[in-house]
């Protein structure tokens, strides 16, 4: 049963996120890191323009609301493209802190208001998801920011085992149930639902993710050079984004990483890699990325029993010795840090760390029906008129436990690695 008071306090938690992400001078808030990105002033108010449209607005744009409409459109993410922001006439960091304030004391006096399990529960964990992964973003922009760091090194983590890194896991063929229902998962996206089965074949899938060290080893091998390992637009994007490491790895060795330059840690996964690049990789180790569903079977399928896990360890909700989540840590945990969080079928680190690049063009699933934001999903399918994206599983360091689960799909264009991005390997037997 989901309670008013849970909601509240996924609401606060977020929101307290967000705030330390934008605890910094105006003139720093309203600079635009990188044409990928937006300012990060527009978006601290766009977080707080979604929250009033969905719990205040009851989703209308065209109702009345606390911002003119002229300043309400500024914040709409489909008209003004990340590299324009910069030049809109948007809210001073001091109003749009306000206003952020404003919106979230009424949509906690409605909640308030509420019955537990009330219908509209599911607007405000929409808006909670929507406000998180707005953080995560907000985290990719820091990371491209030049300059003094303004960020600390990050938490600690938990040390990694030996032996794990470019081993694999057996996932026999056969019957599972792939997506979610709103029973189980009330508060999943539309893009995850109707739960429905589907018949896999037998594949071997990575134990861990692809390391910093076996990347190396690519590297070391050509593998940025040779033809022969990459897709025609995969060559092509290399060629003309001049590609030969990972984002923020350094020629000397090093990387840099929120403005700290440090040694590249071998054992951590690789990330800030493109689908191209991961592609590339796969081919040249001899195996190939996973598709989604292969990938939401081995995470979550449990074979015994005939049924899906909620997470892959089991029913235990994600903590601190089970996945690397949250954004403190600023980084993923090195490979086999968490043995705790194996699926069924002894993948590890599957939740957390890296968004892991699958081979899946974003599609819906049989039976897909859009919910109440339609926009979420539906303008971003294969075949659509902005539709070419590859699917990420599996979330990052930077997402929020609570709002991440093993049906839930990232998607993003096989161009981009400012996103903490990794892979996990995949061989058909």
């Amino acid at each position: 049963m989901t309670t008013r008071q849970t909601l509240a306090d996924e609401l606060t938690r977020a929101r307290n996120r967000t705030l330390r992400l934008v605890d910094f001078d105006d003139a720093e808030l309203r600079r635009q890191y990188d044409p990928l990105m937006s300012p990060l002033v527009w978006d601290l108010a766009h977080i707080g323009q979604q929250e009033e449209l969905w719990l205040l607005r009851g989703g209308d744009p065209h109702r009345a609301g606390l911002l003119t409409p002229e300043i309400n459109d500024l914040y709409d993410a489909f008209v003004h493209s990340r590299a324009a922001r910069v030049n809109l006439p948007l809210l001073p960091p001091t109003d749009a802190r306000n206003y952020c304030a404003t919106v979230r004391g009424k949509a906690l006096d409605r909640l308030d208001a509420l019955a537990d399990d009330h219908p509209d529960a599911f607007s405000y964990a929409l808006v909670i998801s929507h406000e998180n992964q707005h953080d995560e973003t907000m985290l990719q922009a820091l990371n491209l920011r030049t300059g003094a760091p303004l960020l600390d090194r990050g938490a600690g983590l938990p040390a990694g085992r030996a032996g794990v890194a470019g081993t694999s896991v057996l996932v026999p063929g056969g019957e599972f149930v792939l997506g979610v229902d709103a029973v189980d998962e009330p508060f999943s996206l539309d893009n995850e639902r109707p739960a429905h089965r589907v018949d896999v074949p037998a594949f071997r899938i990575g134990r861990v993710p692809v390391t910093n060290a076996e990347w190396r080893q690519f590297v070391d091998d050509g593998g940025y050079g040779q033809r022969r390992w990459w897709s025609e637009a995969g060559w092509a994007h290399r060629h003309q984004a001049g590609l030969t490491a990972p984002l923020f790895w350094n020629p000397d060795g090093t990387r840099t990483r929120f403005g700290h330059v440090e040694d590249v840690p071998g054992d951590e996964p690789v990330q800030h890699i493109t689908f191209y690049e991961a592609e590339a990789y796969a081919a040249w180790a001899g195996a190939r990325l996973p598709t989604e569903i292969e990938w939401e079977k081995a995470c979550a399928w449990d074979p015994d029993l005939g049924a899906r896990r909620r997470f892959p360890w089991g029913a235990t909700e994600p903590n601190a010795a089970l996945a690397n989540l949250g954004g403190d840590a600023l980084r993923p945990a090195p490979v086999g840090a968490y043995p705790a969080s194996a699926s069924a079928y002894g993948a590890e680190q599957m939740l957390g760390d890296v968004w892991e690049w699958t081979s899946s063009p974003l599609r819906p699933w049989p039976g897909f029906t859009p919910m109440v934001y339609r926009q979420y999903s539906e303008p971003f399918f294969d075949g659509t008129a902005s539709g070419e994206y590859r699917v990420l599983r599996g979330g990052s360091w930077a997402v929020a436990a609570g709002i991440l689960r093993p049906s839930f799909r990232n998607w993003d264009h096989p161009i981009r690695r400012q996103i903490f991005s990794g892979l996990r390997l995949a061989w058909d037997v």
